[in-house]
């Protein structure tokens, strides 16, 4: 993987300051040239856990484009002196694909989520981009062992778009051990946008993602499950960005 301009390191993990029209038209020549490309995200919560799951780090850190999937990465990366334009989210590179894909006549795998939710995802596909062809699907409940037999078959299908709805760290670890046997010219390990687009969940207002809250907003709807994991995760990314800050500060008091 050639190492672009465009790329910083932040918390050791290396981001592609693009903005969501740079990182399209990157997808589309992809495809035109009949690259793969695998796409990485990154948002507080998986910065913290990456630095305990050494296969999750390394799963993202080997994706050909690393993206600010979060708003408080993109403030942390400024605060720390890195210019990174905007945050391009997981879910908006999503419809963002499917939008261009649909224009171009490009086939798409959609994998993950209940058989139901995934139903669900695909009327919404063939309602909002009729010229996206929808080359496959399945669900993401496939044992380990089951990954050579899905490969085969998202292979078989001839997709250039291949999105999976699946949790981390599954979806990383997939996409390392199995993109490239998918044949899929661009992969995009998308999460719960499955349940978003099939309207299983409310994503936040725009408001509340231009100030950083869409974390607040989806535990506000499921404060049991998801509270503890956002009070955790979100008070360890804190920390790592005083720390980092002060070892900043300190290097440039020592060149001064």
């Amino acid at each position: 993987m050639t190492r672009l301009p465009e790329r910083k390191t932040v918390f050791g993990v290396v981001l592609d300051a693009l903005t969501m029209n740079q990182v399209i038209a990157r997808c589309v020549s992809a495809v035109t040239e009949d690259r793969r490309m695998t796409i990485g995200v990154v948002n507080a919560a998986k910065v913290v856990n990456m630095r305990a799951d050494a296969a999750l780090r390394q799963s993202v850190l080997d994706s050909d484009l690393v993206l600010a999937d979060g708003q408080a990465v993109v403030w942390a990366a400024r605060v720390l002196g890195h210019r990174v334009p905007e945050r391009v989210a997981g879910i908006d590179l999503f419809t963002g694909l499917m939008a261009e894909g649909g224009r171009r006549g490009y086939r798409a795998y959609f994998l993950g989520a209940t058989g139901e939710v995934l139903a669900g995802v695909l009327d919404e596909v063939r309602a909002r981009y009729p010229g996206l062809a929808i080359a496959g699907s399945r669900d993401g409940y496939f044992a380990p062992e089951e990954s050579a037999e899905v490969a085969a078959e998202i292979a078989a299908s001839r997709a250039d778009l291949l999105f999976l709805g699946i949790t981390s760290p599954k979806k990383e670890i997939f996409i390392r051990e199995w993109g490239e046997r998918t044949g899929a010219r661009i992969i995009h390990g998308v999460g719960g946008s499955f349940d978003v687009l099939a309207g299983r969940t409310r994503r936040a207002p725009l408001r509340w993602q231009r100030l950083g809250l869409e974390w607040l907003y989806r535990m506000l709807q499921e404060p049991l499950r998801l509270g503890p994991r956002y009070v955790r995760t979100n008070g360890r990314f804190l920390l790592l960005v005083v720390r980092e800050w002060a070892g900043v500060r300190r290097r440039i008091e020592e060149t001064t």
